[in-house]
Formats: C-alpha cells, sequence, structure tokens
C-alpha cells in the first residue's frame, strides 16, 4: 500500500520586498528627489543646516544624512502601514497615504525638531519655531508621494 503525502509550498514571486524593505527604498528614492529639489531651491539647507545638525560641514554631507534621514523615515511609514494592516496599497492609495505621511513629518521634523535642534547646536541661522517654509512643504509631500508610490511598487506579494 503506497502513502501520498502532498506538500503546499507557498511561493513569492516578482520583486516583492518585505515591507521594511520598500519603505527602505522608498525612502532612500524620495529622499533623493526632494534632495535635488533642495539643490535647486534651498541650497543652503543641504549645504548648512542639514550636516550642521552633527556638527559637519559640506553638500555631500548633508546629502548624504538627508538620505539617511529619508530612509530611516521611509521604514517609519512602513511601520505605520503594518501597525494599520494597510500593506498592500495600490500606487494611488500608496501615493496618497505617502503625501499624507511626508507632510506630517514636515509638520513634526521640519518645523519644530529641526529649528530647535539647529539652535540646540548653535547654528547662527536656525530658523524659527515654527519654520513655515513652502518649499519644504513642497519637498516633504514629494519625498512622501515618491515613498508611497515606491512602497506599492515593492511591496507585493
Amino acid at each position: 500500500m503506497a502513502s501520498e503525502t502532498s506538500i503546499r509550498r507557498s511561493e513569492r514571486t516578482g520583486t516583492a520586498l518585505e515591507p521594511w524593505q520598500a519603505g527602505t527604498v522608498g525612502g532612500i528614492a524620495g529622499a533623493i528627489v526632494f534632495g535635488a529639489m533642495m539643490a535647486m531651491q534651498m541650497p543652503g539647507v543641504l549645504d548648512g543646516a542639514i550636516p550642521a545638525m552633527y556638527g559637519l560641514e559640506g553638500g555631500t554631507v548633508g546629502m548624504a544624512i538627508h538620505v539617511a534621514h529619508g530612509a530611516v523615515i521611509g521604514v517609519g511609514f512602513a511601520a505605520v502601514l503594518v501597525a494599520a494592516n494597510r500593506t498592500n496599497p495600490s500606487l494611488a492609495t500608496g501615493g496618497i497615504l505617502g503625501i499624507t505621511y511626508g507632510l506630517v513629518i514636515w509638520a513634526i521634523l521640519a518645523a519644530i525638531v529641526m529649528p530647535i535642534w539647529l539652535s540646540a547646536v548653535g547654528f547662527e541661522m536656525a530658523p524659527a519655531v515654527p519654520n513655515i517654509a513652502v518649499e519644504s512643504i513642497v519637498g516633504h509631500a514629494a519625498y512622501g508621494l515618491v515613498l508611497g508610490v515606491t512602497y506599492a511598487l515593492l511591496e507585493r506579494t
């Protein structure tokens, strides 16, 4: 008497990444886009303010820090979506969620935390709190859009 055993396998196909990985890649992509916008519209932020947060100088250092921040904040986006059970959004939903997240990040980190941090490290050109700059709002929205769409593209099962 022969016996048969059925083994069921589940395979992921395509380019699906874990949520944290998709958030990291999306955050890096969004930070590069936002960084390019900053380089054209607000070069002093990349050259001076961002590196000054860590006692450093220079635009290349500023861009590297900005991209690193973008990656970490992208992981935060993934964590929020996992907690809300929204890990597989459509491209449109990913974009909308990303823009919303980018604007929340702007309101907390760019408008409040960064000016306080810059003042604390003695940066002479630290902006007032809250730091309301249209270019920053638009840049954070663009970051969020790229983050959300990239996340939606990569975090597919």
